[in-house]
């Protein structure tokens, strides 16, 4: 039998589905429904979606956070590298509110690798530097069974316990904008070009 935190996460996730694949017009009602409903009521619903195997009520659910990595549920990528993609929270407590997923599908921080730690360290500067925070801190949490780095800045008191804020896809595309890394290719070149400029100069002309 799934316990009521079990159940409570699992109603998080699948609101987190439906906040980034349904269609605008048909969010709000579908994450109502999910959230009225009661624990048998609920149950039952993943049952008959085959979201639970009966025999043991067990979850067969995917998770979120590996869904994401594959690219099967959308997000707000503002990095990646090969052990990890950093990704704006779509339900975040505070502005720039970021998560940091391994890619590989590990159950405990003692297996998260050291260059994901490196990785969200370089991402916190980054918030710091774009947004000014009076604080950014980094920690560990596990949803849904996938350990995860959260990059949390505080602007006031905020902690991970903190109310989760409502925000829109416009606000998270803007910030993402903000958070990306710029494009070195472009800056090289700009500089190969200055270069080139400089060496070609038009001979003077011969009377």
């Amino acid at each position: 039998m799934l316990s009521k935190e079990q159940i409570k996460q699992t109603k998080d996730q699948i609101i987190q589905q439906i906040e980034s694949n349904f269609p605008e017009d048909k969010k709000e009602s579908a994450k109502n429904q999910i959230m009225e409903m009661n624990n048998e009521d609920f149950l039952e619903f993943l049952k008959q979606n085959n979201l639970i195997k009966n025999s043991e009520d067990s979850l067969v659910q995917p998770c979120i956070f590996c869904s994401i990595v594959s690219g099967e549920t959308k997000s707000y990528v503002i990095e990646e590298n090969d052990d990890s993609i950093a990704v704006l929270e779509i339900n975040p407590i505070s502005k720039a509110h970021t998560i940091v997923i391994p890619r590989k599908h590990i159950s405990s921080s003692e297996e998260i690798p050291p260059n994901t730690f490196s990785f969200a360290k370089k991402i916190a500067e980054r918030i710091k530097t774009k947004f000014n925070p009076k604080d950014v801190t980094i920690s560990s949490s596990n949803l849904f069974g996938h350990e995860i780095i959260n990059i949390l800045p505080i602007y006031e008191n905020e902690t991970l316990n903190s109310e989760k804020k409502k925000t829109t896809p416009q606000e998270l595309e803007n910030m993402q904008r903000i958070l990306k890394p710029e494009k070195k290719v472009e800056k090289i070149k700009s500089q190969k070009t200055e270069k080139l400029s400089k060496q070609t100069r038009i001979p003077k002309r011969i009377p």
